[in-house]
């Protein structure tokens, strides 16, 4: 169980125990976004072929180049990423820190800055922010191309503190895919 799910389990029954419980919180959580809320949204379907397997250990690399359509949109491509985190969950399954990594480069660059440079260039906060946070929250590494960075005339500074900087997207994807990562492009 994680902090998370153990914290809400706690407040739940101190609720019940004092005889308040609300509605709220004795609902189900929502199964469209049973790890990230709010992004990845799946379509529940028990039954199907092809679901998680329990007994795997999942480590997967993400390989992220295409940016959202426009500058105020969040990036489809870590959406994915929760998404997927989010199958996973629906069948129980929660990945270590690091297992699951977000390799961005080419025109998704941009998708990893900081709020004020994304403002200095669009005018406004990140759409991704929300997005990064959720995904390093729930243990998923996001690592940005330094060679697209110093293409794109992007500073290191100006990267999300929650973003590492690697020498560049094709190494990182190779020596992950060589240690045994799936590559989901």
């Amino acid at each position: 169980m994680t902090r998370r799910e153990t914290g809400i389990a706690l407040v739940a029954a101190a609720l019940a125990a004092a005889g308040t419980t609300s509605a709220s919180a004795q609902s189900a959580p929502d199964p469209r976004h049973p790890v990230i809320a709010g992004f990845g949204t799946i379509t529940p379907m028990p039954g199907t072929a092809g679901q998680p397997d329990p007994s795997l250990a999942y480590r997967v690399v993400f390989d992220v180049t295409e940016g959202a359509e426009k500058p105020d949109q969040s990036n489809p491509g870590l959406d994915k990423v929760a998404r997927f985190v989010n199958l996973l969950g629906s069948a129980g399954i929660r990945t270590e820190r690091g297992d699951l990594v977000a390799v961005v480069h080419g025109p998704a660059t941009m998708s990893v800055l900081g709020d004020a440079a994304y403002r200095a260039r669009y005018g406004h906060d990140n759409p991704n922010t929300p997005l990064i946070a959720a995904l390093a929250e729930a243990g998923v590494d996001i690592r940005v191309c330094g060679q697209a960075l110093a293409r794109q005339g992007i500073e290191r500074q100006s990267v999300s503190r929650q973003v590492t900087v690697d020498l560049s997207a094709m190494t990182t994807l190779a020596t992950l895919q060589l240690k045994g990562w799936s590559l989901i492009r």
